[in-house]
Formats: structure tokens, C-alpha cells, sequence
């Protein structure tokens, strides 16, 4: 007998129609790709990452844009001692030798230039809004 010929009894028709539906729906909710992955709900509720890195003698990101009320973290990555201060004298960091970190939280809107002032040629922004 062949498969496209061959008859099913009632029980197995029966079975093959109740699971169709849930079959269907498990298959597009899978094409979709909407298990595994988190909600733009959770992703928004996560803390964004604030950190400067200072790594072979610069800062990265050198420019940040962060809203007011937030702290940014210095992590000095290099062998060497840095500190971190800013042209307007806002904020100055004592020597951070490797994996020590400085953090400093911005209240008020602006742009805030910052500079290592042992190597001052290390220049960055922070961008309050």
C-alpha cells in the first residue's frame, strides 16, 4: 500500500485534528522567534552600563551621552596610574592604578570635557542631557 493511499482509522483522523491547531500555533510562535528572547520591557528596565575604560592610554567610549543623575565609572585598565579631571575642575579623580575605578555622578545638563592629568594628550566628553 502507499503512503498517500493508505486510510487512517478514526482514532488516528481524531488525534491528527485535535493537535493540528497546537501544532500550527507552537510552529509560528517559534518562526517568530518570540521564545528565547527578552522583552523590550526587560531590556528597558535593565540599568544602563555607564563605564569609561581606560585602556592604552585613552578613554573609551571618549564621548558619552548620558541623562542627568547618572554616575559614570573610570576603570583604569592600563599599567600605569591615570587621574581623571575635568577642564572646568568639576570633578578630579585621586591616582588610579590598574583595575581601580573612579565614579562621579552628573545632576545638571551639559558637556563636560575631562582629561588624564598626567597624560593630559587622554581627552574625553561626557554629554549630559
Amino acid at each position: 500500500m502507499r503512503f498517500w493511499n493508505r486510510k487512517e482509522d478514526r482514532a488516528t483522523q481524531a488525534f491528527r485534528s485535535r493537535n493540528a491547531g497546537v501544532i500550527l500555533t507552537l510552529s509560528l510562535v517559534l518562526m517568530s522567534g518570540a521564545i528565547g528572547r527578552p522583552s523590550v520591557t526587560a531590556a528597558q528596565e535593565k540599568p544602563a552600563t555607564n563605564q569609561v575604560t581606560i585602556d592604552n592610554f585613552s578613554f573609551g567610549p571618549m564621548e558619552l551621552t548620558i541623562p542627568a543623575g547618572t554616575a559614570v565609572t573610570w576603570i583604569n585598565r592600563d599599567d600605569i596610574p591615570h587621574v581623571i579631571l575635568s577642564v572646568d575642575h568639576k570633578f578630579k579623580s585621586r591616582a588610579l592604578d590598574t583595575d581601580d575605578k573612579y565614579s562621579f555622578t552628573f545632576q545638571d545638563p551639559g558637556t563636560y570635557e575631562y582629561f588624564c592629568a598626567v597624560h593630559p594628550k587622554m581627552t574625553g566628553k561626557i554629554i549630559v542631557k
